[in-house]
């Protein structure tokens, strides 16, 4: 696929995931592997509901300049694609009944058929500190990723680490990961004031 083709898929999955509020103004991340050591990602301002070719950058493995313009995610997502070969797009994003959901819990068992046929239980993995999360992430998502071979990583009180080959079938996963979470807490409420009379 050519770049052309790939920053428009980025930019359309980006729209979509803005409009569920999965991703904020300046706050997430989305990138593609282009070459064995090279990969897209948004830059640090860009806004998610109008990513164009200027909102995304191009980094090699190596670090350079363009680093400095880009996600602050970006050593996670380089390290993602270092370690892992199937990992083609990656996102960073917060939706919000999944974040949460996280709060509370420590691992997401969907009780809806899609949620448990497509994505089964899910554990909550927890940052501890958040003072020095961004020192530990890189090394630590993905290393989960490696060792519990899945392709998604619920952070307590921080978002959602997601990879695939195709950027459709990520993009689903994540929206039915969310609609499981927002079941749960709608039958968590429920259960809440279900009293006997």
């Amino acid at each position: 696929m050519n770049r052309e083709n790939l920053q428009k898929q980025l930019s359309s999955l980006s729209l979509s995931m803005f409009r569920k509020d999965f991703f904020g103004i300046y706050h997430g991340s989305i990138s593609a592997k282009v070459e064995s050591n090279c990969f897209i990602i948004n830059s640090k301002e860009a806004i998610f509901d109008d990513i164009k070719s200027s909102s995304l950058i191009e980094l090699y493995f190596t670090k350079d300049y363009r680093w400095n313009q880009a996600s602050m995610d970006a050593s996670i997502h380089r390290s993602i694609y270092e370690h892992i070969s199937d990992a083609k797009f990656i996102s960073f994003s917060m939706p919000p009944f999944t974040t949460a959901y996280s709060l509370e819990h420590n691992i997401i068992s969907p009780k809806d058929y899609f949620g448990y046929k497509e994505i089964g239980s899910i554990e909550i993995i927890d940052p501890k500190h958040f003072d020095d999360w961004y020192d530990r992430a890189e090394s630590l998502i993905t290393h989960y990723f490696q060792s519990k071979k899945t392709n998604i990583m619920v952070i307590r009180g921080y978002g959602v680490y997601s990879f695939n080959r195709d950027l459709h079938e990520m993009a689903k996963k994540l929206a039915i990961l969310e609609k499981s979470c927002r079941l749960l807490m709608l039958d968590y409420k429920s259960n809440d004031f279900n009293f006997d009379l």
